[in-house]
């Protein structure tokens, strides 16, 4: 008998729309949106379907609870009621493992902490009649997010966060996360078929190995593995089972054609050794080049981008001048096509030469960005 669970994906700011239209598509139910997370309903086999498929969430959560708190007692008591026996089991491992308090009575993070543990060790001895907890089990780690005087209660069923999909390896100095660029092509609607997709300042190829793994419906989750695998309430054959499934869903009919290219001959090779690990190096054709030798390869494509900004590699004269040839450049060799732009700087659209039929706020590594889409011909 599968138990019903309220569960969280975290998200980073500007991407919970994007991860609620994730949700509505695996089929979740009762979807509700928040700031930096998406919740819904879900029984075991949903954790693990959220786990292997969601693209742009940072990691599933298990809720808890959600509670007033104005004092350590009250914290205490809320927690201890919890049914904390029905996920942890009586060897598991449950470090408090993130805390945050903004605007809170009970502000210090560490006194949080040990009353949570507390609470939690109190209820499971109780729950397991033991006086005793061994804690070397699988891990549970906890998480408290606390946002005027209201507690939000959590269990990570991730472990490590869902952007580490298990391809990167060597990371550049200024790395856009696989999550975030999973989001930009998604936001493009680029789904592959004759339409090609190019980024021309493509660092270590992250949004073209993740444009890849859309077009052709390979999980970003497939190949790597969840803290909650270890846990006793979900069976070990599901997530055998689910795999497979998700395997069986890849199409490698599809046409696929993705251009990256870089500036930097070492960033590229490690684009390419990326692409290989991520098993998609089939569809990408990467080259080492100056984006101003840029040329069409279509009439009518996408151009998804993540190109330098004032805050990571370059002074603002810089940033000014390769944006004003960027803006040149693909308005001249590439006019039917669509361009999407992340970037930090405020004065983009005015020294690329064009307003953008639409720009997102959102946050790249906590630096605020927009994201400029311009869209092309239909």
């Amino acid at each position: 008998m599968s138990k019903k669970y309220r569960l969280i994906a975290s998200a980073t700011m500007g991407l919970e729309s994007v991860v609620k239209d994730e949700c509505k598509d695996l089929g979740f139910e009762n979807i509700e949106t928040f700031n930096g997370r998406v919740e819904f309903d879900g029984d075991e086999k949903d954790i693990v379907e959220a786990n292997l498929h969601l693209r742009c969430a940072d990691r599933v959560f298990i809720k808890m609870g959600e509670f007033k708190a104005l004092t350590f007692d009250n914290l205490f008591e809320n927690i201890k009621r919890l049914p904390w026996e029905n996920i942890i089991s009586i060897d598991g491992e449950f470090p408090i493992s993130w805390v945050s308090s903004v605007k809170c009575k009970l502000f210090s993070k560490s006194d949080i902490q040990k009353i949570v543990k507390k609470a939690i060790v109190e209820r499971l001895k109780v729950a397991y009649q033991t006086e005793r907890l061994i804690e070397t089990g699988a891990h549970y780690r906890v998480k408290i997010q606390a946002h005027n005087d209201i507690f939000l209660v959590m269990i990570d069923t991730s472990g490590e966060g869902l952007h580490k999909r298990g391809y990167r390896n060597l990371i550049n100095e200024a790395p856009l996360k696989e999550t975030m660029a999973a989001a930009l092509v998604l936001l493009s609607r680029w789904k592959g078929g004759d339409r090609p997709l190019l980024d021309p300042m493509c660092g270590t190829g992250t949004i073209a190995i993740e444009a890849a793994m859309i077009a052709r419906n390979v999980a970003p989750g497939v190949n790597r593995n969840f803290a909650s695998e270890k846990w006793d309430i979900i069976p070990e054959n599901l997530w055998i089972d689910l795999r497979d499934e998700a395997f069986s869903r890849e199409d490698y009919d599809k046409e696929v054609k993705i251009y990256a290219s870089d500036i930097d001959s070492e960033t590229v090779e490690v684009a390419k050794l990326n692409a290989i690990r991520a098993g998609v190096e089939e569809e990408i054709e990467f080259k080492c080049m100056n984006f101003l030798e840029l040329e069409t390869m279509a009439e009518k494509g996408c151009i998804v981008s993540n190109p330098p900004y004032g805050d990571r590699l370059l002074d603002e004269d810089a940033v000014e001048r390769l944006y004003g040839l960027m803006g040149d450049i693909f308005q001249m060799r590439f006019p039917k096509w669509s361009y999407y732009i992340i970037t930090s700087y405020e004065n983009f659209e005015k020294v690329f030469g064009k307003k953008a039929t639409k720009n997102r706020k959102l946050y790249n590594g906590g630096i605020k960005c927009h994201y400029y889409q311009y869209y092309g011909a239909r």
